[in-house]
C-alpha cells in the first residue's frame, strides 16, 4: 500500500523536509531502491550513499540536510525504520477459524478469534486467549494457557502446565517445558529426577526457531516481559530471566541461574548453573560466566572478567613474544659471562 512522506512521518514521530505529498510504494535497501522507494540512512557512509541512489525520500537523524533527497527527519533512524517496516510489510493476519485437521480436547477452551492450523492438538484444560495462532503442527500440552495474540509458528511444542502470557511469539521447532536435565547418582545408574514444574513466559516475549526451554523441576521456569531470544538457545530447568533481556544465538544457561533486568548474553554465552547475574550486565561472545555478576558493566573471557581487565591482559599476551626474545638475549648474555 502506497503512502505519502507525510503520512509516514506522522507514524515515526518524524518531520519531512522536501516533498510533503511524494508517494512512496515501497522500502528497500540502498543498493536495490529505486524511485517511489523509501530508505534510511543511520550514519555519513549510509547517508551518502543513500542521496545516490534512487530513492525517492530517505528516513534520516535530525542532523542530515539534503538537498538530492526529500528527508524524513527523525530522532533515531534505526528506530523509526522499525516502525516503517511494519507499514509496508505488516504481519500476515490469520482468520477465526479452526481447520478441520486439528484435534482439540472437549475440555479446551478456545476463544472464538483464535486461529487453529491444520494438525495441530491442544490437549486436555487447554485456554487459548483472543486473536492468539496456532499456524499449523503445534502441539498444546494438558492444563496449558495461552493469552491473547499469542503467535505459535509451525511445529512448536508446548508442554504441559505452560503459562504463556499475552503477545508471545515463538518460532518454528521451538520446545517449551521440556523435562529439566535432573538425575541423581544411584549406586551404577543415573536416577531421573522428576519434573514436575513448568514454565511460565511473561508478556511481549519472542523466542527465536530451535530454542528449549525445560521446565522447572518443582517451581518455574520463566521468562520476563520483553525478554528476546535468539535461535538455538537452551534454558535449563528453574532458570529465572528478568524483563527486557537480549539471549543470542546458542547461549546455553545452566539450572538455576537468575538473570536481572535489561540482561545482554551474546552468542555462545554459557552460564554455569545457580549463578546471579545482576540489571543491565552485557556478556561478550563465547564468555563462560562462573560466578555472579554485579549490576551493570561489560563481561568477557572464560572465566568471565570485565572487560577493562581482559583488554589489559590481551595486551599483556600480545607483549609476550617481545619479551621472550629480550630474555632469551640477556640470557644468552649472562651465559656468555658466567662462561668466563
Amino acid at each position: 500500500m502506497p503512502y505519502t512522506t507525510e503520512e509516514i512521518a506522522k507514524v515515526i514521530d518524524g518531520q519531512v523536509v522536501g516533498d510533503a505529498k511524494a508517494v512512496l510504494k515501497n522500502f528497500a535497501t540502498i543498493e536495490t531502491a529505486q524511485p517511489g522507494d523509501l530508505t534510511f540512512a543511520e550514519n555519513e557512509e549510509f547517508f551518502a550513499r543513500a542521496e545516490q541512489s534512487a530513492a525517492t525520500a530517505i528516513i534520516a537523524d535530525k542532523r542530515f540536510s539534503s538537498e538530492k533527497k526529500t528527508l524524513i527527519q527523525v530522532p533515531n533512524a534505526r528506530v523509526a525504520f522499525a516502525k516503517a517496516l511494519t507499514l509496508f510489510f505488516p504481519d500476515k493476519k490469520y482468520p477465526a477459524t479452526v481447520h478441520p485437521t486439528a484435534v482439540i480436547a472437549a475440555t479446551a477452551k478456545v476463544d472464538p478469534t483464535a486461529h487453529i492450523g491444520p494438525h495441530c492438538v491442544i490437549g486436555e484444560r487447554v485456554t487459548i486467549g483472543a486473536r492468539s495462532v496456532l499456524q499449523s503442527g503445534n502441539y498444546v500440552g494438558d492444563d496449558s494457557k495461552l493469552g491473547e495474540d499469542v503467535n505459535l509458528f509451525p511445529n512448536v511444542t508446548v508442554y504441559p502446565r505452560a503459562d504463556i502470557r499475552n503477545r508471545v511469539r515463538i518460532h518454528g521447532n521451538s520446545v517449551i517445558g521440556s523435562d529439566g536435565y535432573g538425575y541423581v547418582k544411584d549406586g551404577p545408574i543415573h536416577r531421573k529426577v522428576p519434573q514436575i514444574g513448568n514454565v511460565v513466559i511473561h508478556d511481549d516475549v519472542e523466542i527465536g526457531a530451535g530454542v528449549t526451554i525445560d521446565r522447572g523441576a518443582l517451581g518455574s521456569t520463566v521468562i520476563g516481559k520483553g525478554t528476546k531470544i535468539d535461535n538455538l538457545v537452551q534454558i535449563a530447568h528453574n532458570v529465572q530471566v528478568g524483563e527486557g533481556c537480549l539471549i543470542v544465538a546458542q547461549v546455553g544457561i545452566a539450572g538455576s541461574a537468575k538473570l536481572g533486568n535489561y540482561v545482554v548474553l551474546a552468542g555462545q554465552v554459557g552460564v554455569a548453573g545457580h549463578l546471579k547475574i545482576g540489571n543491565e550486565v552485557i556478556v561478550g561472545a563465547q564468555s563462560g560466566v562462573m560466578h555472579d555478576i554485579p549490576d551493570g558493566g561489560k563481561w568477557l573471557w572464560t572465566p568471565a572478567q570485565p572487560d577493562k581487565e581482559v583488554k589489559r591482559q590481551v595486551l599483556a599476551i600480545q607483549r609476550l613474544p617481545e619479551l621472550l626474545r629480550r630474555i632469551a638475549k640477556w640470557e644468552k648474555k649472562l651465559g656468555e659471562i658466567e662462561g668466563e
